[in-house]
């Protein structure tokens, strides 16, 4: 294992973060509040780790999955750790866990968090908040290769091991290419969405907070009431966004290069979208009757379908008040989540699609035991290897679902609150229902649990395997033997 290429790629994500935490720290200081001192302190702490694990420069570049799995877990893990700091040193978050539960939430791009009052932080904090989300959102692994040469083509391993889905490709030959491509494209959107809710009347800070959490499909909200005490014409300019960010990323590649016939034949966003349609008909029809006029069933339906869908979790409307019909709808949806190679979370429309015709080739089988026919997704054949993949991934998910419902469960909460924060914590939305319901929060839970539940937001965020990774022993054996570290026993 390739432990030196490990240590300089953390050095640099650190370094980076330092760059990043700057930003709130400037507005700290735009807003005269005392709490830039913090934002420094975390930045500097970060830049001293960060230069001396980056210092001396690998032998090697060239690293395999296992690696690009290792770092990238290692990576989101020391992000939270400093990235926490603000919160913690300034203690508008006392508690170490809780600041930390909050900045995973953040990176993560889940949005539960553990406040009560979220108005009563500062205007530095609320930035870094939001801003947390939107480096979250495309990954940071993904910047830092749009940034910093490495040599050799194994760096697609580290954008394989971020990236959401069940394949990751390049868009272009190079991955540095891809990696610029990807954030020209996920910057793009997020000014054009600023600029938009600029023209609504929202103030500069509202429009950059709100649209970084709607790019990332974060959903971290700097009022209490989330979106709700925003016009209509704000509400749906967010809908739209949080739908686009759910698009796959390819799509809007192609578009950018003309390939409208490309893009437009995408399998998995006809179905995303095909899912929002459903699920928005279904809500807006129960809702209907228990609201002002159509047009207000159609904004809070369509606006929750997105959120949901998309793994944004932003909230107009207390959705725990809707029928069960509407409740099941959404539950189902935060499973479904966005295409993959978004900013969005859950299993991925992709990934449903792959299963959905595996049992289909699975039943014609059934009928006609000496057919050979071969699953396509966008009339290309799709390998055995990413089926297999698909169907681990899908009992994987199953059973870390299970234990981590077993962990919280013994608490003793009940059973739909139980569930629901296990399928949004992991499924990255943020806010579920009874006890973590879109107008509470998650503080109630205790320390250990919510060690569960942060476990819960990495593993989701990075499809399971990178961080399920650590619990193998023959890595621990190998960490062993590289090190000359023998295990007692």
């Amino acid at each position: 294992m390739n432990v030196s290429i490990i240590r300089y790629i953390l050095g640099y994500v650190l370094k980076i973060e330092a760059i990043l935490l700057l930003l709130p720290c400037l507005v700290a200081v735009i807003y005269r509040e005392p709490h830039w001192i913090f934002f420094l302190i975390s930045a500097a702490i970060g830049a001293v780790v960060g230069t001396l694990m980056s210092w001396k420069k690998p032998e090697r570049n060239i690293f395999y999955l296992k690696e690009g799995c290792i770092t990238t877990a290692l990576s989101w893990v020391a992000l939270s750790l400093v990235g926490c700091l603000p919160f913690w040193l300034s203690r508008e978050i006392p508690s170490f866990t809780d600041a930390l539960f909050e900045t995973i939430s953040g990176f993560t791009t889940t949005g539960a968090s553990i406040l009560n009052d979220v108005e009563a932080l500062s205007r530095g904090m609320l930035f870094w908040r939001s801003f947390t989300h939107w480096i979250g959102g495309m990954g940071i692994l993904v910047f830092l290769l749009a940034i910093v040469p490495l040599s050799g083509g194994s760096n697609i391993n580290l954008m394989r091991a971020e990236s959401t889905g069940p394949a990751v490709g390049k868009l272009v030959p190079k991955v540095r290419y891809t990696a610029r491509i990807l954030y020209v494209i996920y910057m793009g959107m997020t000014v054009l969405q600023i600029l938009l809710l600029l023209l609504g009347g929202l103030p500069l800070f509202d429009a950059l907070t709100t649209s970084f959490g709607t790019a990332g499909t974060g959903g971290f909200g700097i009022y209490n009431t989330s979106i709700a005490g925003y016009s209509p014409y704000v509400q749906w300019v967010i809908t739209i966004f949080m739908i686009l960010f759910g698009v796959n990323f390819n799509a809007y590649f192609l578009l950018f290069f003309g390939q409208f016939k490309s893009a437009l034949s995408i399998e998995e966003v006809r179905y995303y979208l095909l899912t929002i349609l459903a699920a928005v008909g279904i809500i807006f029809f129960n809702i209907l009757g228990t609201v002002k006029n159509v047009f207000e069933a159609l904004t809070q339906s369509s606006f929750q379908v997105a959120s949901i869908i998309s793994s944004t979790g932003f909230s107009t409307v207390d959705f725990d008040t809707w029928n069960p019909m509407c409740k099941t709808v959404l539950v189902c949806l935060m499973f479904i989540g966005a295409c993959a190679g978004s900013t969005g979370g859950g299993m991925k429309v992709s990934r449903f699609v792959l299963v959905v015709k595996t049992i289909g080739k699975e039943l014609s089988s059934y009928v006609h035991p000496k057919s050979v026919k071969k699953i396509k997704v966008d009339g290309k054949p799709i390998s055995h290897d990413v089926v297999r993949s698909v169907n681990v991934y899908f009992v994987t998910f199953i059973l870390v679902f299970v234990i981590s419902l077993l962990l919280i469960t013994i608490e003793g909460y009940d059973l739909v609150t139980n569930f629901t924060t296990i399928a949004t914590l992991i499924n990255n939305i943020g806010p579920g229902l009874a006890l973590v319901g879109p107008t509470r929060n998650f503080s109630f839970f205790s320390d250990f649990s919510k060690y569960v539940l942060m476990f819960d937001m990495l593993a989701g965020r990075l499809e399971l395997f990178p961080v399920l990774i650590f619990f193998h022993p023959e890595l621990w054996r190998e960490v062993f033997s590289k090190f000359s570290i023998r295990p007692r026993g």
